[in-house]
């Protein structure tokens, strides 16, 4: 059996629910882990989770009992950690520490921990994700009216996303890496080929962007809030482009665009420690178009 760690925010748990279709697809036996979202491990964590794969219309997983996940980790006690020790090849835990790691899917008797962000571990089911990632229905009409909007003109998503990237703490990390001129070259990108798109602009900091950007080619999204944020992610996908910053949130809103002739755009890294390695990250992510903090295509 394989056990695959469900952790983070919407979506790391989609691209962990995404390895867990991709195994089951090649015919592996395969459970999910959710006890990260129990109110015991949630009371110690600073920013308070919540597992939403369960927001989703009937959205189907098995989930792994706790004697399951202590046959391949052990368990927490004294027990568990004299065999650790003393037994470590009775332990079989595997924790993600690269981009991709393609032994994933030899695996036959593991623990699999990590976030798995690059698309090249699901590219080939991503048509069947769309299928069976189903948002519910809105009890906003605002988000159907934008919809039909997005639809009927050459409509692109913008992400900015700002809030916890400015923290102290995370600034080191993901700050500064979708600037002002990342987002200047990939709309460039876009209006080359359709001179008359309109960005449609998602953000945590909606006072910045209402400074940041004016016009008639511009709609700033506001609409959902709180627990309903996840529409926005719905929203994103209903346009025709998409534009990331480096968020896994935008990430599945350009995945579950089925527009065959979409435009994807990404920085070109996700976190400042990355080195971009423009063969690796064609192979990893086929179908992007990457741009730097300096606004040069990737």
């Amino acid at each position: 059996m394989i056990i695959i760690e469900i952790a983070g925010g919407l979506g790391n748990q989609l691209q962990q629910y995404a390895l867990y279709r991709k195994l089951e697809n090649i015919g592996k036996e395969v459970k999910l882990d959710i006890s990260w979202f129990s109110p015991q491990r949630q009371e110690k964590m600073p920013a308070k989770r919540q597992l939403e794969l369960n927001y989703f219309e009937g959205l189907a997983y098995k989930i792994c009992t706790p004697e399951e996940k202590k046959a391949l980790t052990g368990s927490m006690g004294p027990l568990g950690k004299f065999r650790r020790k003393c037994l470590p090849f009775t332990i079989h835990k595997f924790i993600e520490s690269q981009m991709y790691h393609p032994e994933i899917f030899t695996f036959e008797k593991m623990y699999v921990s990590g976030y798995f962000a690059c698309e090249k571990y699901y590219v080939d089911i991503l048509y069947d994700l769309r299928d069976k990632i189903r948002f519910p229905k809105s009890a906003n009409p605002l988000n159907y009216e934008m919809a039909e909007k997005m639809k009927a003109h050459e409509s692109v998503s913008v992400h900015l996303r700002r809030g916890d990237y400015l923290d102290p703490e995370n600034v080191d990390m993901f700050g500064n890496i979708c600037t002002n001129a990342y987002y200047r070259k990939a709309m460039e990108i876009i209006r080359e080929k359709f001179p008359d798109a309109h960005f449609y602009l998602f953000s945590d900091d909606i006072s910045y962007v209402e400074k940041s950007f004016s016009g008639e080619e511009y709609t700033i999204v506001n609409i959902n809030h709180g627990k309903d944020s996840f529409y926005d992610m719905w929203l994103m996908s209903n346009c025709k482009h998409n534009i990331c910053a480096n968020s896994t949130f935008s990430f599945w809103g350009a995945r579950l665009n089925r527009n065959e002739n979409k435009i994807m755009i990404r920085p070109t890294i996700h976190k400042n420690s990355q080195v971009f390695v423009k063969e690796e990250m064609e192979e990893l992510w086929p179908s992007w178009i990457f741009v730097d903090p300096k606004g040069q295509i990737g």
